[in-house]
């Protein structure tokens, strides 16, 4: 174990977007001056948006530097021995005040053969809905790429899409191929491969600021579209003061903790780093080196793979996600 390493917090990287709003600061207390602030970056290993260390010692280092001077202490051994510096995933929140645009995601090897990245499988937690909001994910049946061409050119794509009407806690998980997107009045939490690869799909002929629509990728989505897929919400156990699993696949898995008593968590054995996003009140994360920090709603804490455990005290009630690559 490290005596040196710590919990770990970094500067948000705050994006404006044509949909976004003023919920990343009214909520979750970002510091901006942007007026459509739609994602606050909170963990990014993304060339050109590299995180960069906000508390301690390592603070004005950036995560891919931290990496190349611990290792494997930062991020554990078999993590490092795929992705080398590469940090795997990226975490986001997002305030979607109008509706994203319909896009996909290329899954690995469509990547690697067309932009030479990864592929892009996601999860969303949503943190706040005002009502009626809604997510689309799936299609509402098994379709084909026709069904899917000839609903797009018709202006009838979204009568072949799933739309979930959303609550606080209510959870999505996004493999690469999914065609989703985030309607208007959702914030939520997100979870993805370390991937800015999306095609856009449909954007509800939207202009910006100068007049102009934005892109769209119709050709690329074609070969990238899982054209089978029906997604739906997560089901998930709503114990309090333990571990529940929200989603679990190659690249991570994430539990929801629901605390109002103290959680102790042996992370040593995980052989990975583990990362906490507060979603709700306020908590001290605690190492067994002596080393603590505390995280309240909005804020995202990284745990160093050399940590043995971690003991988390709400202050009152927390929930937090709780990510880490498996073995």
């Amino acid at each position: 174990m490290s005596t040196l390493l710590y919990p770990i917090k970094f500067a948000p990287i705050l994006k404006d977007k044509i949909w976004g709003g003023n919920k990343l600061k009214n909520v979750l207390h970002k510091k901006s001056d942007l007026n459509n602030l739609g994602e606050s970056w909170e963990l990014s290993g993304v060339e050109g948006d590299i995180s960069v260390v906000g508390n301690g010692f390592l603070a004005g280092n950036n995560l891919q530097e931290i990496i190349e001077i611990y290792m494997d202490e930062i991020v554990g051994e078999p993590v490092y021995t795929q992705f080398g510096t590469e940090f795997p995933l990226l975490f986001k929140f997002i305030d979607a005040n109008d509706h994203l645009s319909i896009q996909v995601h290329p899954d690995d090897i469509l990547s690697k053969e067309r932009h030479n990245a990864f592929g892009k499988t996601e999860m969303w937690y949503v943190l706040q809905a005002e009502p009626k909001s809604q997510l689309v994910s799936g299609f509402v049946k098994e379709t084909s790429k026709e069904e899917y061409l000839q609903a797009l050119n018709s202006g009838e794509l979204m009568s072949l899409l799933k739309s979930h009407e959303v609550s606080e806690g209510d959870t999505f998980f996004i493999p690469a191929g999914d065609v989703h997107a985030i309607g208007a009045g959702v914030l939520l939490a997100e979870i993805q491969q370390t991937s800015d690869v999306t095609y856009r799909i449909y954007d509800y002929d939207r202009k910006d600021s100068s007049g102009n629509t934005r892109d769209l990728h119709t050709d690329m989505a074609l070969d990238a579209i899982d054209y089978k897929d029906t997604n739906e919400k997560v089901n998930y156990g709503k114990d309090k003061n333990k571990a529940m699993i929200l989603a679990t696949c190659q690249y991570f898995e994430t539990n929801i903790l629901d605390l109002n008593k103290t959680y102790t968590r042996d992370v040593y054995v995980l052989n990975s780093f583990v990362v906490y996003m507060c979603v709700g009140g306020s908590a001290t994360i605690s190492c067994g080196n002596g080393q603590s920090e505390s995280i309240t709603n909005g804020e995202t804490v990284l745990i160093p793979a050399a940590i043995d455990n971690v003991t988390v005290k709400p202050n009152g009630e927390a929930k937090l996600l709780e990510v880490y690559v498996k073995a």
